[in-house]
């Protein structure tokens, strides 16, 4: 119990240091979050992929372009960092602790009808609480990722969808947040291509692609 309290104590004091250091100097805060991990593969594609791995490869590259090719310009922060399973109120905790600019949750999609292609991004659906400017932010968000999509990859765009997903319900009164799906593992098309690493690259470099835009219009 005593070497648990002292774990805890080192984890928060570390979370404190991130924090301040990330406010002090002056870069946007991202909060990456690879969806499932450990026992939950989440969906399994029809090469046999599994979405845990992909979005976190694809999570893990963000964080190796940022610094390799873009100096850092971001903090970026992962909610999880290996196979493991990462509850989604702990998830969730960590964007209420780090008070992050933006927060994604990347995934796979699926669908019965095996044609189904392209990339979702949902939002979380408002409601009488809902602060009407992370609301808008969030849409706008949504709605880079989906032209980023298009105009970099060619990916055919099903466009911005409202949901009550648990990391978005508890993430959006706190930085414009959205669950992005980037494409269908029930898809032979987009599983095999999703499993390529020039693949995996191509994701992330779009995704900071959005981030370092949103970057640009916060300092504008």
């Amino acid at each position: 119990m005593k070497h648990f309290w002292i774990v805890c104590l080192w984890m928060s004091f570390a979370l404190f240091c991130i924090t301040t250091t990330a406010q002090e100097n002056g870069r946007q805060i991202v909060i990456l979050d690879p969806g499932h991990g450990g026992v939950d593969s989440g969906t399994i594609g029809i090469n046999g992929i599994k979405e845990k791995d992909i979005v976190l490869d694809v999570a893990k590259e963000a964080i190796r372009l940022n610094k390799e090719l873009f100096g850092n310009t971001l903090d970026i922060y992962l909610t999880r960092y290996s196979d493991t399973l990462i509850s989604l109120s702990d998830r969730t905790k960590l964007v209420k602790i780090l008070q992050p600019d933006i927060f994604i949750s990347i995934h796979c999609n699926q669908a019965p009808r095996k044609a189904a292609q392209g990339i979702e991004v949902y939002v979380q659906q408002p409601n009488t609480t809902t602060n009407s400017d992370l609301q808008s932010k969030s849409e706008n968000l949504s709605e880079v990722i989906l032209s980023e999509f298009d105009n970099a990859l060619g990916f055919k765009i099903r466009g911005m969808k409202y949901a009550n997903f648990q990391v978005l319900r508890e993430t959006q009164d706190i930085c414009p947040a959205v669950l992005l799906e980037v494409g269908f593992l029930s898809n032979r098309e987009e599983a095999e291509h999703s499993r390529r690493e020039e693949s995996v690259m191509g994701y992330a470099t779009v995704i900071l692609q959005v981030l370092l835009k949103e970057e640009d219009a916060k300092n504008y």
